[in-house]
């Protein structure tokens, strides 16, 4: 019941973004969530299928992951061989040259993906073991590029621009909780946690144990230098604050 629930609000969030328009700095704006739809519906149908304990949110999809397989932090590896999903991807109706969507036949690896993935399947084991109560989101669907190719995120977007993503991309993270009931909000880096924030206070009927990790992207340097140690160490904080048992790892 819970994926049929969260199918539905991926697609009203699809096209709520579809009739969004961006201009400069933006010159290219892809959606997976329209020409990656399968390997999507394929993401929440396995493993959006029951009520989570943690909910995990990242910022936006990037060039090698989401944006070529429709599933958040997409890495290729990490989606075929640990989640067991493959799908047929088409293209958005522009592309820029340098960051062609391949889709399961991309030869790059995106390292967030890789990172976070590792760091959950070293905690746990198999995707199943993960995911019986645990599930990861992206705030918004949306990848911008810049004339250059250049990847743009939404804080660098035009304050008029960013209102018109937050309205939809709140209504759809509050339905997300609302949904999947879950009792600790992890943000996947500050930006995300801040999101999670505004979600919550709409949901006043609701107690949740909110917290942030560190972000997994190679442009942190912090994230270079102590990964995994200390992402695994703030969740296992995060989930003694809130009461939650540590992961058991299962092969």
């Amino acid at each position: 019941m819970q994926a049929e629930q969260l199918i539905a609000a991926a697609r009203q969030l699809c096209d709520e973004m579809e009739s969004l328009t961006f201009s400069a700095p933006v010159a290219y704006t892809y959606n997976p969530l329209t020409y990656a739809w399968a390997g999507h519906e394929q993401y929440i149908r396995r493993f959006g299928n029951s009520a989570k304990d943690v909910l995990y949110l990242g910022m936006n999809p990037g060039p090698f992951g989401m944006a070529q397989t429709g599933v958040p932090f997409g890495e290729i590896a990490a989606v075929t061989l640990w989640m067991g999903i493959s799908a047929a991807v088409g293209q958005p109706p522009a592309m820029h040259p340098k960051r062609p969507v391949q889709g399961f036949s991309c030869p790059r690896s995106e390292v967030s993906g890789r990172r976070l993935w590792g760091l959950f399947e070293s905690m746990y084991g198999t995707a199943e073991n993960f995911f019986a109560r645990s599930y990861v989101a992206n705030y918004c669907p949306l990848i911008w590029m810049s004339e250059s190719g250049a990847n743009i995120t939404p804080t660098q977007l035009p304050k008029e621009q960013v209102a018109q993503i937050d309205a939809a991309c709140q209504r759809h993270l509050v339905r997300l909780i609302e949904v999947l009931q879950p009792r600790c909000l992890v943000g996947v880096g500050g930006y995300a946690l801040k999101q999670l924030q505004l979600a919550a206070a709409a949901l006043p009927g609701h107690s949740f144990t909110l917290g942030t990790m560190l972000h997994p992207s190679p442009a942190s340097p912090a994230s270079n230098k102590f990964w995994p140690e200390r992402p695994q160490q703030q969740l296992l904080d995060i989930f003694a604050q809130a009461g939650l048992p540590q992961p058991v790892r299962v092969d």
